[in-house]
């Protein structure tokens, strides 16, 4: 029996949704967000998360609709802001204004947590001090707005600050409603721990992407993607004692399998990838004490 809620991030999905990186293939066919979610009532999961950059609309009507099948197959939801810059480091104030807009967005589709993005690997060899304070000041601000809504805003960790730093954005905004996305592979990609960094965070995660990396052969090292992502149990994370970690500090939300640039290992097939990962997140979830 699941002790813990698993999911799918449909980021997983995003060369049928139209965002296909350089060294991809661009698929033969597309993927609503309808027949995404349709996938992921068939995988049983408990839960989705909706990135905003796929949303053909923001209208009241489709929102409504959106919620509606989201309510028809039970699934917890949470709202995904900031692909791929966000706030670029605190530097964007117009991407500040789209994501207090977005908070209506989230309500209306029934969601209590926000994912946003607060910086991301463009940054990271910026200063990252000088990003922090302006993050920080960003999000006490939005965090007024957010109240309103009565959501929770996680920060993702997007390939740009460590597990501490992380902490220190969350110090700063001092909110019971603050916390993080707590992405496992973007905190190795850093060569920070994911485990350790669960232990400095867990009270705090509101959201995860579950990723599984291992590296990819004579790929530059220096690339991001160099850690490429497996299925879940493939890979180098340690995802069960990750998982432990959140259940034992009263985690409320899903473990959601996320997939960015899927090791070539996997001849492209996403779909058996999240397949998998289900299955394995469905043993983890099983297997915490």
């Amino acid at each position: 029996m699941r002790k813990m809620k698993i999911g799918i991030d449909n980021y997983c999905y995003h060369r049928f949704m139209g965002e296909v990186y350089p060294e991809q293939k661009t698929p033969d066919k597309s993927l609503s967000l309808f027949e995404y979610l349709d996938r992921a009532h068939e995988l049983g999961v408990d839960g989705v998360s909706l990135e905003s950059c796929f949303f053909p609309s923001f209208d009241k009507a489709y929102l409504a609709d959106l919620k509606s099948r989201l309510d028809e197959y039970k699934l917890d939801r949470v709202f995904a802001w900031g692909h791929p810059d966000g706030l670029e480091g605190g530097k964007n104030t117009k991407a500040y204004d789209e994501m207090l807009e977005m908070m209506e967005y989230a309500q209306a589709i029934g969601a209590d947590v926000m994912r946003v993005v607060g910086s991301s690997l463009m940054f990271r060899f910026e200063d990252h001090n000088e990003q922090i304070d302006r993050l920080s000041r960003m999000f006490v601000d939005a965090m007024k707005i957010a109240d309103k809504y009565k959501l929770k805003l996680a920060d993702e960790n997007h390939i740009d600050f460590t597990a501490d730093e992380m902490l220190k954005i969350i110090n700063n905004v001092n909110h019971d409603n603050f916390g993080i996305n707590f992405d496992t592979g973007n905190f190795m990609r850093l060569l920070d721990d994911p485990v350790k960094g669960a232990e400095k965070l867990a009270k705090h995660v509101f959201a995860t992407h579950v990723k599984d990396l291992k590296p990819e052969k004579g790929q530059d090292v220096t690339n991001w993607h160099f850690f490429a992502c497996t299925p879940v149990g493939d890979g180098l994370v340690d995802n069960q004692k990750l998982a432990q970690v959140l259940y034992e500090n009263d985690f409320q939300g899903f473990l959601a399998v996320e997939i960015d640039y899927l090791h070539p290992d996997y001849n492209d097939d996403e779909d058996s990838a999240v397949a998998q990962s289900i299955r394995e997140l469905d043993r983890i979830a099983s297997n915490v004490k």
